[in-house]
């Protein structure tokens, strides 16, 4: 038997074969980088039968900073806020600003969505909206047909 002695300082071909891949080199388009270079909430979009649900992860925000529309068929969520602290002591100023807004924009398939009933709620840090489907574009239960 006999022990090989690996360099530390040089990480073994399983690991760098599984960095290589897992890096997204070769996707440019996805990333969650806005156009001035700052951060977009990623949005996770999921499909039932009944409906297309979203969430957006917006941490440190309320309700009353999120400006949801609706515009022919595109959604868009945006968001405002600005925080600012000042403070005298001593002969010495300090004045703190922070501005942060994000913009996001799906389009929804008109004649899938039933855009009236569009719901939407915040709570500990995500976004929650609910867009519900037309009954008419809701999966049905497959029909079984008799052979006469």
């Amino acid at each position: 038997m006999s022990l090989i002695k690996r360099n530390a300082n040089f990480p073994s071909f399983p690991a760098l074969f599984d960095d290589l891949f897992s890096r997204e080199l070769f996707n440019w388009n996805n990333s969650n980088f806005s156009a001035t270079s700052t951060t977009v909430p990623s949005v996770n979009i999921r499909e039932t039968n009944d409906s297309f649900e979203v969430e957006m992860a917006a941490p440190g925000m309320e309700k009353k900073d999120f400006n949801i529309s609706l515009e022919g068929n595109t959604l868009t969520i945006a968001s405002q806020k600005q925080h600012r602290k000042e403070n005298d002591e001593g002969g010495y100023s300090r004045r703190e600003f922070s501005y942060q807004s994000f913009q996001r924009s799906f389009e929804l398939p008109k004649e899938v969505v039933d855009d009236e009933k569009i719901a939407a709620r915040y709570e500990n840090g995500l976004l929650h909206l609910t867009i519900p489907k037309k009954e008419e574009a809701k999966k049905k239960a497959p029909r079984l047909i008799e052979i006469g």
